[in-house]
């Protein structure tokens, strides 16, 4: 007789108010497989998980392991049955160790006290193990976000978790990050683990998944044998739609200069130079895609272009006007707008409605203040033609919190706001972190149409796939500094990625 699967979740129902998460679904993951759950933002992948990692109960439904049917009904009884889950946005304490950060809950004691220095040698174990290659005396508040992602996976190994749940594992990690990741998770099912991936990015299910299970809306749409699937099938199972993956734009003159970035200097927060004399243009009708591994100077950058950090020296301009030393409202009102980095730390206030999210940075607006009194309906007319126009899914429209969205949502959330304020420089970071590839397909759009309509458009991504796509010109920075300016259509990835290294410099334009 075959032996049952290891995890099977059987007629899975939950709903919310305004939304039916997860209807009526059934997947199964067999021991030792990677099984990805594909699906857009807001489909009900997550809800899904967090049902078999007893965060919430469903509805209705069953769960079993290993033919067993079990009732999960908080994460640590998760954990007893051997399922771990590593979340999207990670669950650490800065201030402490990594040994600290993984004992947490179930520290071992010596005595009266804590025996930290066993509980060190066996995460040391464990990161050799497995390939993770982690200091288990570091401080998370030390540690890059790939490494804090690594915590939380020896977190599960630690607590000798069979099945490990990954949710949206590489959204915020480099390309390079990404790579290791893969080679963990091999190393992981060649130990006999089974491995559970949330994701939207087709080329990652491509690489290490065996079977895609598909939700779309809440409802499955079906499994599939990733190797006898095309992308193209998977996108459009989980769309309902064809999905391009080609970006169009035509070619187009550029206008005036909008933006002017003269010797910038800029320090970062270890006191050293982020930024070291600086001098780029943007003008209107291009985008410049800004191309540089993580951590060489482009979150240091934004943030002087953006207001959030002190100028050293240089000038930065915006249609001729200086704005170097200029508050972050007078920036706005020079016809800058912004797509930050982190959507919940510097895009969004979690608290607040959607639609007073919409409204942060202009409820000063005639249209929605009349002598000091916000004018409510005006501004939920606002927020309906932004959730219409960007498809930003809110179980409860208007009235939904922001931290209540998928972070799919909100990140189409503030690319809607951004861009309804018709600004002369948009500044996209990272504006695709996170969505799905009908999503993605969707943004690009919107970023291209900023373009064709005369606005200068900066794109900082870590997506060099994306920035080839987009850009009309390619601006390198490596450690601070800017390497080369080249149009878009005379490089390729490898050149790219050779002057991001500072190996190659291209020809300034």
């Amino acid at each position: 007789m075959e032996n049952p699967p290891i995890i099977e979740m059987k007629g899975i129902r939950k709903g919310f108010p305004g939304i039916v998460a997860n209807d009526d679904i059934t997947i199964t993951l067999q021991k030792g497989e990677v099984l990805a759950l594909l699906g857009e933002n807001g489909a009900g992948k997550s809800t899904l998980m967090s049902i078999l990692f007893g965060l919430y109960r469903p509805d209705r439904g069953t769960i079993s392991i290993k033919g067993k049917e079990v009732q999960i009904s908080s994460p640590t009884q998760a954990n007893d049955m051997g399922i771990g889950m590593v979340h999207q946005h990670f669950k650490l304490v800065h201030n402490f160790t990594i040994t600290e950060n993984i004992v947490l809950g179930l520290e071992p004691r010596k005595g009266l006290g804590m025996d930290l220095e066993s509980a060190s040698k066996r995460i040391k174990q464990l990161s050799e193990h497995y390939g993770l290659n982690v200091d288990p005396d570091e401080k998370i508040e030390d540690v890059s976000v790939g490494m804090q992602q690594r915590v939380e996976i020896l977190k599960m190994l630690y607590r000798d978790a069979e099945v490990l749940i990954f949710d949206e594992p590489t959204a915020v990690l480099t390309p390079q990050e990404i790579q290791d990741l893969m080679k963990i998770m091999k190393n992981m099912i060649d130990e006999g683990k089974s491995i559970i991936l949330i994701t939207h990015k087709l080329k990652e299910i491509k690489a290490i998944a065996d079977r895609c299970t598909v939700i779309r809306r809440g409802k499955l749409i079906g499994t599939v044998d990733v190797a006898d699937t095309s992308t193209e099938a998977m996108a459009e199972m989980m769309v309902g739609r064809e999905v391009s993956f080609t970006v169009d734009k035509e070619d187009r003159e550029v206008d005036k200069k909008v933006l002017e970035i003269q010797g910038l200097n800029v320090i970062n927060r270890r006191g050293v130079m982020g930024v070291k004399d600086f001098w780029l243009d943007v003008y209107g009708g291009e985008i410049l895609g800004l191309a540089g591994v993580d951590g060489n100077g482009q979150t240091e950058l934004v943030e002087a272009l953006t207001g959030l950090t002190r100028v050293e020296s240089g000038k930065i301009l915006i249609n001729g006007k200086d704005v170097t030393h200029s508050n972050i409202r007078e920036r706005i009102e020079s016809g800058l707008a912004h797509i930050p980095e982190d959507r919940q730390k510097r895009g969004l206030v979690l608290d607040y409605s959607v639609e007073d999210n919409f409204i942060l940075e202009n409820y000063g607006d005639d249209r929605f203040n009349t002598y000091g009194f916000m004018n409510r309906g005006a501004i939920r007319e606002n927020s309906e033609a932004i959730i219409l126009d960007f498809d930003v899914r809110a179980g409860q429209g208007s009235d939904t919190p922001a931290r209540s969205l998928s972070g799919g949502n909100q990140q189409k959330a503030i690319v809607g706001r951004e861009i309804s304020h018709n600004p002369d420089l948009l500044i996209a970071v990272q504006p695709t972190r996170g969505l799905d590839v009908g999503s993605i397909e969707y943004i690009h759009k919107r970023l291209i149409e900023q373009r064709d309509s005369g606005k200068a458009v900066l794109l900082v991504s870590l997506e060099l796939d994306e920035i080839l796509d987009l850009s009309d010109r390619i601006a390198v920075i490596s450690h601070g500094e800017l390497i080369g300016l080249v149009n878009a259509d005379e490089i390729d990835e490898n050149e790219a990625g050779l002057m991001m290294a500072g190996v190659a410099k291209g020809s300034k334009s």
